[in-house]
């Protein structure tokens, strides 16, 4: 497969090459070579120009995959015949050659796989008929309906222009032809480019069949050129996934306001409200139900669970009849045990909570291991940090944890204990005991006057 990724995308206003503007929360780029993944390409040969060195520091840093990728520079943009040559000299003489685009991002390995066999020993091209076709070239076929050529905009006539049915630039030839076609394009039209699509004239010159192969989805076929079509694509990609999410059972309160960036397994009966966003590997058990406007992050959530509104959930694992929120966030490295509570306003990071644990208002917990069947009261802070190193707390079984507490860790609090409101606890508590640490007597001064602002 040749990628033609070089583009410098300039009605995107950004110094961001385009290729790399975010989709799902991926870049462009990556949506094609999952395509190439999906087809077992032989190899991945990659035409990079504008923000060359970006483009190959995202994919060698970021994107894994075991086909080989070949990276082809060019220098100068003059056209996706000029484009495609660069690569060729990479590509053996038996191979079949696939031409893709690192800007058209929803382009389906089905459909690919459908264009290849088209092509047998020949050449294939994929179009598709737009309603609004500006800006593509059009395809030209004779009164038996054979393709013999293709018109560039810039190059039609009025007539031309009225043709809906347009090339979307990928296409299929065999290396040895398609080497020939390309050194004999040449640069005689308006925008003195080297035009890919003349290789279908070259072809029929050469009497070689080029099958042309109609897309049922002209949203896969359509290219990002600027922000709009960026945002387009994007809900286009989302309602896909939405539709196939509903599919399979999964209960979306409105598809147009759900996002997928990334993979989202689910059990039975699963419910998301708007304006849920998931990013990384999630996984939802039975019966999991997510309030409005919750991002989940790398999250795994037990049956029974239930998500309120405007929580964040990252690499969390949570047991089963949990809830959380709102307004919580809970951070890397959590685990919570069966039918935790975590209340609103309530972060925590990096702890193990034990089944039945609650913490239903106000508190911070961070590189805490909670027992089971404990109350973190509103205001609890686990201070863990010493400016240098973060620093363990532990809450046996059965404790309650005052309201306004500071458990300054390293520090441990024993089974069954109670600490009282307000305290600051700085050494261990043994099992089974009151602890409390504040000022023994309340002040009251008479006559204190409260400062004042100077005018």
């Amino acid at each position: 497969m040749v990628i033609l990724a070089a583009g410098q995308g300039t009605r995107m206003k950004s110094s961001l090459p385009k290729v790399l503007h975010p989709l799902a929360g991926r870049p462009l780029l990556a949506h094609v070579l999952d395509t190439a993944i999906a087809l077992e390409a032989a190899g991945c040969h990659i035409v990079h120009g504008h923000g060359a060195d970006a483009v190959r520091a995202w994919c060698e840093s970021s994107y894994r995959t075991t086909t080989p990728l070949s990276w082809v520079l060019q220098e100068r943009q003059l056209g996706t015949a000029h484009a495609v040559l660069q690569a060729m000299p990479k590509i053996p003489d038996d191979a079949t050659v696939l031409v893709a685009y690192g800007d058209v991002p929803l382009i389906r390995p089905e459909t690919l796989r459908e264009l290849i066999c088209a092509a047998g020993t020949g050449a294939a091209l994929l179009t598709a008929v737009l309603d609004e076709p500006f800006g593509y070239g059009r395809i030209l076929r004779d009164r038996r309906g054979a393709i013999v050529g293709i018109v560039e905009e810039r190059d039609a006539s009025e007539k031309q222009r009225a043709i809906r049915e347009v090339n979307t630039g990928f296409m299929v030839a065999p290396a040895k032809r398609l080497k020939s076609w390309l050194a004999r394009i040449d640069d005689k039209n308006e925008k003195r480019e080297f035009y890919l699509t003349d290789f279908v004239r070259l072809a029929l010159k050469d009497k070689v069949k080029v099958t042309p192969l109609a897309t049922a989805s002209p949203e896969e076929v359509l290219g990002v050129n600027d922000r709009a079509q960026l945002a387009q694509q994007e809900r286009a990609y989302q309602r896909a996934k939405a539709d196939k999410l509903m599919r399979d059972g999964l209960n979306l309160a409105d598809p147009a306001r759900f996002d997928l960036r990334g993979t989202l397994k689910h059990g039975r009966d699963c419910s998301l409200d708007v304006g849920v966003v998931v990013e990384g590997d999630v996984e939802l058990g039975d019966n999991v139900t997510v309030g409005p406007y919750v991002i989940l992050r790398n999250a795994r959530l037990g049956d029974g669970t239930k998500i309120d509104a405007h929580s964040v959930l990252d690499f969390v694992d949570t047991g089963r009849d949990c809830r959380i929120g709102p307004f919580a966030r809970i951070r890397p490295e959590t685990r919570l045990g069966d039918s935790v509570h975590i209340g609103n306003f309530v972060e925590v990071k990096k702890s193990t909570l034990g089944p039945g644990a609650k913490a239903n208002h106000l508190a911070y917990v961070g590189d805490a291991t909670i027992g089971a069947r404990v109350n973190v009261g509103a205001g609890v802070i686990t201070v863990n940090y010493d400016g240098a190193h973060k620093h363990p707390t532990v809450v046996g079984d059965d404790a309650f944890i005052g309201s306004d507490t500071q458990l300054v860790a390293p520090v441990k609090v024993g089974d069954g204990a109670t600490v009282g409101a307000g305290s600051t606890i700085t050494r261990d508590v043994p099992p089974g005991v009151l602890a409390i640490c504040r000022a023994r007597e309340q002040k009251v001064i008479p006559g204190w006057q409260r400062p004042t602002k100077k005018k």
